[in-house]
C-alpha cells in the first residue's frame, strides 16, 4: 500500500470525516496522521469545526407567508395553452427551481449533519486494529511479562493501565504499542485469542459513555470506561467472545489492583 504524503493527506480530510474512504484508504490516511504531527493538528482543528458547526448551526423553518406567495412568483401558463395534469403543475412549472432548492437541501444536509460521533470513533479504532496488522506494526513491546509491558509505557502516554495476562483464560498477552485515538495518544494492550489479535486501547475519558458493542467491516467492538479512562477490544473475534474477554480483562484488572492496594 502506498503511503500518503502531505498534500495528499490534506485533501482527503474531509473525505476521511464524512467517511468517504475506503478501508485501505482509511489506514493510509491515519498511518499519516500518526507519524505527522502537523497533519494530525489539521485534522483535528477540522474535525473541532465540523462538531462545533453541526452543534450550533441554526436551522429556521419558511414562515407561512413566505410559503403563501411562492405561488405567485412561479411563471404563468401560456394563453391558448392548456394547462399540464394538476399532479404535475407543479414541477413542469417549477422543476428547475425545485431541483436547485433540492440539491442545495442535500448539499447543505451533507454538510450540516456529519457522521456521528460513535462513528466516527469505531471507524478510527477498525482502522487502528487494522493498521496494527501489518508488518512489524502489532508491538512496540514484544511481551507477555506484565511487569515489561506496564512499566513501559512510563513517560510515553498520560495514563498507566492495568495489564492482566489472561494467559490462563485463553487470552495471552503479548505486548503494547502506542497508538492515536480520539485526538489522544493511546496505550494499546495486545493479547490473542488462538490465532486472533485482539487490540484493547485506552485512553483519557473526558466524559461517561454507556458501554456498547458494535461492528463495522467485520471487526467487532466492546467499550467500557473505567477509572477515568476509555477502553475499546476490537478484534475478528465473534461477539460473546470478546465480551467475555472485557469480564476476564475487567476482574482480573480490579484483582490485581485490589492486590497492589493490600498492606
Amino acid at each position: 500500500m502506498a503511503k500518503l504524503d502531505c498534500e495528499q493527506v490534506r485533501s482527503l480530510i474531509d473525505a476521511a470525516l464524512d467517511g468517504e474512504l475506503d478501508a485501505v484508504g482509511q489506514v493510509a490516511f491515519d498511518e499519516h496522521l500518526v507519524a505527522c504531527p502537523d497533519c494530525a493538528a489539521a485534522h483535528a482543528a477540522r474535525l473541532a469545526f465540523v462538531r462545533r458547526l453541526r452543534a450550533e448551526a441554526s436551522r429556521f423553518a419558511a414562515p407561512a407567508s413566505l410559503r403563501a406567495r411562492l405561488p405567485a412568483g412561479l411563471p404563468l401558463r401560456q394563453a391558448g395553452r392548456p394547462p399540464p395534469p394538476p399532479r404535475w403543475r407543479w414541477w413542469l412549472t417549477g422543476g428547475t427551481w425545485v431541483a436547485s432548492a433540492a440539491a442545495l437541501a442535500v448539499s447543505l444536509a451533507l454538510f450540516l449533519v456529519p457522521p456521528g460521533r460513535q462513528d466516527e470513533l469505531t471507524r478510527e479504532l477498525v482502522a487502528a486494529h487494522v493498521r496494527s496488522l501489518m508488518p512489524d506494526h502489532l508491538t512496540d513491546v514484544p511481551s507477555s511479562d506484565r511487569h515489561t509491558v506496564k512499566p513501559w509505557f512510563n513517560g510515553k502516554v498520560g495514563l498507566s493501565p492495568p495489564v492482566p495476562t489472561l494467559a490462563d483464560k485463553g487470552f495471552p498477552l503479548i505486548g503494547g504499542r502506542l497508538d492515536y485515538v480520539d485526538e489522544h495518544t493511546a496505550a494499546a494492550l495486545v493479547y490473542r485469542r488462538n490465532q486472533h489479535v485482539i487490540n484493547l486501547f485506552v485512553w483519557p475519558a473526558p466524559g461517561t459513555p454507556a458501554p456498547a458493542t458494535t461492528g463495522r467491516n467485520g471487526y467487532n467492538l466492546v467499550e467500557w470506561t473505567r477509572d477515568g479512562l476509555r477502553y475499546a477490544a476490537v478484534s475478528d473475534v465473534n461477539v460473546a467472545e470478546l465480551e467475555n474477554f472485557q469480564r476476564l480483562w475487567t476482574t482480573a484488572a480490579s484483582e490485581g489492583e485490589a492486590e497492589n492496594a493490600a498492606p
